[in-house]
């Protein structure tokens, strides 16, 4: 595998297409971002708001999905406090055996600040079962969470009759990854996207699950966001700042709590990442597996691509930490989902991407292409 020629980006994700000059997306689209007219996307933004307020119910003008991480915290208070207008969070809740303290206080901290909030919380039974065989079949336990977190916002957004609908980041402009198949502030087909893959719920009919169990799982269809006139948009185009550090920062002093482990516990370089559970550390080491990179990867090349750190620092970060993940996690991922340890490491091992891993005399794996 190569690497991006600015930032540590590998190409193993069959999304992101590097340029003639070895550049990755995100780098060419960070580079763009001193030439935008960022005052009329203000004004863009603006008449957003303003369909949102004449179309709203109940008196509220858009909806906010929100997890009270560092993204959600800065959206919900820039659309009340810059933008004058009256959201309605909408948040899909870990079950209580997966959310972290940290986490439970960070989403009470957001309410608090004075916001309605409407909090849906799928079966946790369920939750776990659809878990475990996204681990087994995918080696991936987000592919059914992430569904019943992005199909929450749009589905309160219908049933309330509120059809404007706020998310953070466009992926196709913050990573490059053209797979969401849009490179403006619409997101309305996001559902098409890698992740959610057509947000079909009746991939996850199994163990005898049917879809009365999965309404929550269930993304709006087409037809039924086009009735509803649903406006699906990312906040994050329209700021000229929207990143990792600067969310943060206005998270961290509006209350915002970090992580406080070591980096090689969970395989991050940021403490403000994914801060409501622990369990993503699991699924970003299997990212690592499969692809070469981790999380720390993603850490450091936003950060390169504001200036923030050069390439040989990213690069020893990321030699240093990618794809870590420490044996308490694991093993308690593999109690919360009910296998044993060493079922997790065959799975684990069974999603190994061959092409860019091999094992050397000592019968340890290291890629074949390391970043230098």
């Amino acid at each position: 595998m190569r690497y991006c020629r600015l930032c540590v980006q590998p190409d193993t994700r069959p999304s992101i297409q590097f340029d003639d000059e070895g550049v990755c997306p995100a780098c060419r689209f960070a580079a763009q971002r001193f030439e935008i007219d960022w005052e009329a996307r203000k004004r863009e933004l603006l008449d957003i708001i303003a369909w949102g307020r004449a179309h709203g119910h109940f008196g509220y003008d858009c909806i906010i999905g929100v997890s009270g991480g560092k993204d959600s915290t800065r959206q919900a208070m820039y659309v009340r406090e810059e933008l004058g207008a009256k959201p309605l969070l909408v948040s899909c809740t870990y079950p209580p055996e997966q959310i972290t303290h940290r986490g439970v206080h960070n989403i009470s901290n957001l309410i608090e600040l004075g916001f309605d909030t409407i909090c849906v919380g799928p079966s946790p039974q369920v939750w776990k079962r659809l878990m475990r065989y996204g681990f087994l079949r995918h080696g991936n336990w987000c592919k059914s969470t992430e569904l019943a977190l992005y199909t929450s916002a749009p589905k309160i957004a219908i049933a309330y009759h509120i059809p404007l609908v706020f998310l953070g980041e466009n992926p196709a402009i913050t990573l490059g990854d053209f797979g969401v198949r849009s490179l403006t502030a619409d997101a309305n087909r996001m559902k098409h996207g890698n992740t959610l893959a057509g947000a079909d719920p009746s991939q996850y009919f199994v163990d005898g699950l049917t879809r009365k169990d999965l309404l929550l799982y269930s993304y709006p269809t087409d037809e039924e966001m086009e009735r509803a006139q649903l406006r699906i948009r990312y906040l994050g185009y329209f700021w000229p700042d929207f990143s990792k550090f600067d969310n943060a920062s206005y998270a961290i002093a509006n209350g915002l709590h970090l992580r406080e482990e070591p980096f090689a516990n969970c395989g991050s370089v940021s403490k403000v990442q994914s801060v409501d559970e622990d369990f993503v550390a699991v699924n970003q080491m299997m990212k690592h597996l499969k692809l070469g990179f981790g999380m720390t990867t993603d850490d450091v090349c936003e950060e390169i691509r504001y200036g923030r750190m050069s390439r040989t620092e990213a690069a020893e970060l990321v030699k240093r930490y990618d794809g870590k993940c420490s044996p308490e996690l694991i093993q308690r991922f593999s109690d919360y989902i009910e296998i044993s340890v060493e079922q997790f490491w065959e799975v684990a091992e069974s999603f190994r991407n061959r092409d860019i891993w091999r094992q050397r005399a000592d019968n340890e794996w290291e890629l074949a292409d390391a970043i230098q």
